[in-house]
């Protein structure tokens, strides 16, 4: 059992009175009494978030950055996707990725994003493929739609 030092008198030696969630089941609040002055104080226990890392093409690596793969869909979704669909397929790609973990090829997020991208639109997908495997000429571009036609039911009408 570990203890906190006590912010009033800086003893060592202090009891749990209450604990519950906070911050949106985020972390626990812990109100705790120090034994040897009597007083109480409020801590707060998080889970530290485990470092996401991109490994690039080139070899070096990167912290994720969030903003950075946003910008890359809004590009590829923009007047196809309002924010909030840009902001849930962010969150979606970034889960995804935490739930690999550690460190994580760039050609992984691209896959990542194109996985999603196909189900919500399939001219961001094409966009954002154009890029993501460097289309060349228009061949390329009609090669990925016959995929993207085997792989989609149908609309209903």
């Amino acid at each position: 059992m570990s203890s906190v030092r006590c912010p009033y008198c800086r003893a060592n030696d202090d009891k749990v009175v209450d604990s519950r969630l906070a911050e949106e089941a985020s972390a626990i609040r812990r109100r705790r009494e120090c034994l040897a002055c009597g007083r109480r104080y409020t801590t707060y226990e998080r889970v530290e978030d485990v470092p996401l890392v991109i490994r690039k093409r080139s070899g070096l690596t990167e912290p994720f950055d969030a903003a950075k793969l946003r910008a890359g869909i809004e590009r590829a979704a923009t007047g196809r996707l309002d924010d909030d669909a840009i902001d849930a397929l962010v969150a979606g790609v970034e889960e995804e990725l935490r739930s690999i973990g550690g460190e994580i090829k760039s050609d992984r997020v691209g896959a990542v994003v194109l996985e999603h991208l196909r189900v919500l639109d399939h001219v961001a997908y094409l966009r954002f493929a154009s890029v993501y495997k460097g289309f060349e000429d228009l061949a390329d571009f009609e090669r990925e739609v016959g995929e993207l036609q085997k792989t989609t039911a149908p609309k209903r009408r």
